[in-house]
């Protein structure tokens, strides 16, 4: 098996994981267009209470969407707009409702088959496609971003989600290391993969810089009340029992549906890091909701991650290698995971956790995507520590 160029898999290195493009440059067809304007009010319309009422009242009839006839990027931003409002829809109400309108099911189930993707709003969705720059001539960086579609909009959202684009925008020189990493093993090659390691070290270093900046502008108390609600999915939520019913959508058949809610575990970047350092977690209720969420990626992405697994050698050539250098730049990766997944685990604690407690009396125990993470987080850290080699 070998590792393709970033580009196959819709990769660059200037951009990560993020849409190669500038999403906010995406124009969208007529009707396609109306959906958009009606998904930007949702900041306008939600403190109302009554989202449901300006939506059915706004929105195109789906027989006049083609999803076909958009392009690729089209088909992207479209989703963006429309699993908003689906997420709005269900969760904008004190009542969350078990049913989506045709207007919004057809549509969104369309646009989730055309990309490979669940109709709701994911990852992707939240992230990827959803930035633009304010200076186009300068690159994506925290201050030069803004977010597109937003719930109620504010500062606090935007930080949530404008930390995560910049942290996807970083790692893609990280993603183009791999290739030449695992051809230098192919090559028995130990001074050239301790390098490209080393250069990947320092990707990593710059990555959780930036995730230590998300507390600067995304306050615990605003994200639990203000920005967490709307991202909440519809499988193994006791809001949702019976999941939801997209209405319109022949092959469901009125039954309801369940889907995991948007979490920043649907990004491929940790994964695609496991599987070239060659780092496993044994079997728990989070590894298994976390396999689940692969499914979850856009497909290029899903690929990529598992060319990677495929590929690398990379664990067992380190430790067959008497050679200091390479041993010590693996270690670099490994413990730069490590404290992504321990800074992780403390903004569960701060950002969830704590903040149920204050909010209901109760340590609040699951994620958007609806599973316990606590316990298991730190199990995943702790065995991504496990992994780092003797010199």
């Amino acid at each position: 098996m070998a590792i393709e160029k970033l580009d196959h898999y819709g990769i660059s290195c200037e951009q990560g994981f993020l849409c190669a493009y500038d999403a906010g440059k995406v124009a969208l067809p007529e009707y396609w267009s109306d959906g958009a304007r009606a998904a930007m009010q949702l900041p306008q319309w939600l403190p109302t209470g009554e989202v449901r009422r300006h939506l059915s009242g706004s929105l195109p009839d789906p027989a006049t969407l083609q999803v076909d006839a958009l392009s690729e990027a089209q088909a992207r931003m479209a989703m963006v707009h429309y699993s908003f409002m689906v997420q709005a829809w269900v969760w904008g109400e004190e009542t969350p409702s078990a049913r989506v309108p045709a207007a919004l099911a057809v549509p969104t189930v369309a646009l989730a088959d055309r990309l490979g993707q669940q109709p709701l709003l994911p990852y992707s969705g939240y992230v990827l496609d959803n930035w633009t720059l304010i200076d186009r001539d300068a690159p994506v960086s925290l201050d030069n971003i803004a977010m597109i579609q937003n719930f109620l909009s504010g500062q606090d959202e935007a930080w949530f989600v404008l930390i995560h684009v910049a942290i996807e925008a970083r790692a893609g020189e990280a993603l183009a290391l791999m290739k030449p990493i695992v051809e230098a093993i192919e090559d028995h090659d130990a001074d050239s993969a301790a390098r490209y390691l080393e250069s990947m070290a320092a990707v990593w270093r710059d990555i959780n810089q930036i995730f230590d900046r998300m507390p600067e502008r995304c306050d615990p108390y605003v994200y639990f009340r203000r920005v967490r609600p709307y991202i909440h999915g519809w499988k193994d939520n006791p809001g949702l029992p019976d999941g939801v019913v997209y209405e319109g959508v022949d092959r469901y058949a009125g039954h309801g549906q369940v889907f995991r809610g948007q979490t920043g575990s649907q990004s491929s970047i940790v994964p695609t890091m496991d599987a070239l350092l060659g780092v496993g977690h044994a079997g728990d209720p989070l590894r298994t909701y976390l396999d689940e969420l692969h499914h979850y990626r856009p497909p290029g992405h899903r690929q990529f991650i598992e060319d990677v697994r495929a590929s690398s050698r990379l664990r067992e050539f380190a430790k067959s290698q008497r050679h200091t250098a390479l041993i010590n730049a693996y270690n670099a990766n490994v413990q730069g995971v490590a404290d992504f997944r321990a800074k992780h685990l403390e903004y569960a604690a701060t950002y969830i956790n704590k903040q149920g407690k204050t909010a209901n009396g109760n340590h609040t125990d699951v994620g958007t995507g609806g599973t316990p993470f606590m316990r298991y987080l730190k199990k995943h850290r702790n065995e991504t520590r496990a992994n780092l080699l003797v010199a």
